[in-house]
């Protein structure tokens, strides 16, 4: 029985539609109209879409995200600065071409400059320090690596050619990474908060419910299954966290659930959107262009891996209720058949366009979201009761345009700050010596180069958010895992999943940082139940090495099927192993027979 009209989203909706000023919602629109209008035009230059891009986004990340005075002022000073800067690079954009990324007056340096200051600013005021970090020791070595002794030098690069190459080329700030940032990434962006600002959240809550609400266990299930929904389009394990957790932890701990496993369940069902297609957090388009292979081939690649993770989640559910009473959700909390059916069409008929124009029409995907976006806009005019609301419609659309152009926001200051780094690894050679260094610290063994590699991502990945840490480590580690064996879709996804780590493992576990916030409980004891939790995270990457097929659903679909069932034996005994209460000589038994499964057999 449907106890309310207007969902958390919408409720939502109003409230920040009152809290913001109408040139926000006005900005928002530009940027959507902006990147919907490439999409349908297509013919703009990169050097023209790229750093109008760039400057659509400073006044969310600069003014918008501002939290003090100074940071206002200094936001406004800079914004207005860096349009002008980006004004300039479009505006000249032919002549530009005509130097070859060099810069031969001090206007352009400083413009130069100035652009790459502006970009770390921009990270840094998004994201924090870490990634601005790291660009900026980057570009101290290619400035200063002739410096440098011994093998991990570089010849050195002339400064104007240097800051040239970052600044008026395809080679830096407005490389390929961008151009997924501008061209995919943000329509997929928009695409997740249309959806969030209609029905869709309560949609997947209330389909999660009816599947798994009345199981053991099935507060907690109802977190997996929305969470891998919502995350689906949102691909942001805090955002995912904050969405959905407002409602599964509540219910977990109303139920009696120990407050360390509401948490862990619901940290690590969130992390698990970022593997799961059809966005998984811009990685999918981002592997697009490293590796050349077809969006379509990616989501079939990603898809059981995806799914095995969240099985194992499931079954390690299972397993906790060996050790606590994890009791269904009751009878009068589900939603009747009805609110199920029409809760769920406010994103199964956008999901429906989506797939079949990508599948059937043999469209790209930027164009069949950019389709879906359109539908998901019109069913913004319903609410929750399919009653038709101009009123309503207006606040929803004014909540989907300003998340939007916050999030296109955030995500676009993340990849032009991280193209810094791909830029200097290109001019240096530095990521060809570094391959060289794994190769030769793992012996040219494969095993002790995918740990190495591994270790790697979990440490870059504390600091840095996971598709940034993912473009990075791929642009070092990929290289040498290729040239030892793996296939290179192989070998980016082994990255991907381990860029992952450090949303639940401990020092820096953002997922679980949220998540233990929200349900009132030690992080350590959240997090350590996360990790049991999420085992598969740890181990699925590596099983995808001893089981290459189980990617290869697009081409084998039957060994693919066969070595994801094996996986799936072999985690559901290590998961059941390490968290059932059991006698522990048959908990060690089941963790030594999975591991055999899945590496041995």
């Amino acid at each position: 029985m449907m106890t309310s009209t207007i969902s958390p989203a919408a409720q939502a909706a109003g409230s920040l539609s009152t809290r913001v000023h109408p040139a926000w919602v006005v900005l928002g629109a530009v940027s959507v109209i902006f990147h919907l209008g490439l999409i349908f035009y297509g013919l703009t230059p990169a050097m023209i879409s790229r750093p109008i891009h760039m400057a659509l986004l400073l006044p969310w990340v600069l003014v918008f995200a501002a939290r003090t005075p100074w940071q206002r002022t200094s936001g406004w000073g800079l914004t207005l600065l860096g349009v002008a800067a980006c004004a300039y690079v479009a505006l000249n954009e032919s002549s530009l071409a005509n130097q070859y990324g060099f810069i031969d007056t001090p206007w352009q340096m400083a413009i130069g400059v100035f652009l790459i200051g502006l970009a770390l600013e921009t990270a840094r005021r998004a994201i924090g320090w870490p990634l601005p970090l790291v660009a900026l020791v980057a570009l101290l070595y290619g400035l200063l690596g002739e410096y440098v002794p011994g093998q991990f030098g570089h010849q050195g690069i002339p400064t104007g050619s240097f800051i040239g190459t970052l600044t008026i080329t395809e080679g830096g700030l407005w490389g390929k990474l961008t151009g997924v940032s501008v061209g995919v990434v943000a329509i997929f962006v928009i695409f997740g908060a249309v959806l969030n600002a209609g029905e869709a959240g309560r949609g997947f809550m209330n389909l999660a419910s009816a599947v798994a609400g009345r199981l053991t266990g099935g507060a907690a299930k109802v977190s997996v299954i929305s969470s891998a929904l919502m995350g689906s389009i949102s691909g942001s394990a805090s955002a995912n966290v904050a969405s959905t957790g407002a409602i599964t932890i509540p219910g977990m701990v109303r139920l009696g659930y120990p407050r360390s496993l509401a948490g862990g369940v619901e940290a690590v069902a969130s992390s698990g959107g970022q593997i799961m297609p059809p966005l998984m957090g811009a990685g999918a388009f981002v592997m697009v262009e490293l590796t050349g292979t077809p969006y379509t081939q990616i989501m079939a690649a990603a898809m059981l891996p995806a799914m095995l993770y969240f099985a194992t989640v499931w079954v390690g559910i299972n397993a906790f209720a060996t050790r606590h009473d994890l009791r269904p959700m009751a009878a009068s909390e589900q939603p009747s058949a009805k609110e199920v059916l029409i809760t769920s069409l406010f994103f199964a008929v956008p999901f429906v366009v989506l797939l079949e124009r990508i599948f059937v029409g043999g469209l790209t995907p930027q164009y069949a979201a950019s389709l879906a976006i359109f539908v998901g806009v019109a069913l913004l005019l319903f609410d929750v009761t399919l009653r038709f609301s101009l009123s309503g419609f207006a606040e929803r659309l004014a909540e989907a345009l300003v998340i939007a152009g916050k999030q296109v926001a955030t995500i676009g200051a993340i990849i032009i700050c991280a193209s810094l780094v791909i830029g200097v690894l290109g001019m240096t050679g530095l990521g060809v010596k570094i391959t060289s260094g794994i190769l030769s610290l793992s012996g040219d063994l494969l095993w002790p180069a995918l740990l190495l590699t591994a270790l790697a991502c979990l440490v870059l990945g504390m600091e840095v958010p996971t598709t940034a840490a993912y473009v990075i480590c791929v642009s070092v580690a990929g290289p040498a895992l290729t040239e030892l064996g793996l296939s290179p879709l192989l070998a980016h996804l082994f990255v991907f999943w381990y860029a992952l780590l450090s949303t639940i493992t401990p020092p820096v576990c953002g997922g679980v940082f949220i998540a233990a916030g929200m349900v009132g409980e030690n992080w350590l004891k959240v997090a350590l139940k996360a990790m049991a939790l999420g085992i598969g995270l740890y181990l699925i990457p590596l099983a995808m090495v001893a089981n290459p097929d189980v990617i290869r659903l697009a081409f084998d679909p039957a060994w693919a099927l066969f070595d994801a069932s094996k996986i799936a034996v072999g985690l559901g005994a290590i998961s059941y192993g390490v968290i059932a209460r059991r006698a522990a000589w048959l908990r060690g038994l089941l963790i030594l027979a999975g591991a055999v499964v899945i590496f041995v057999v």
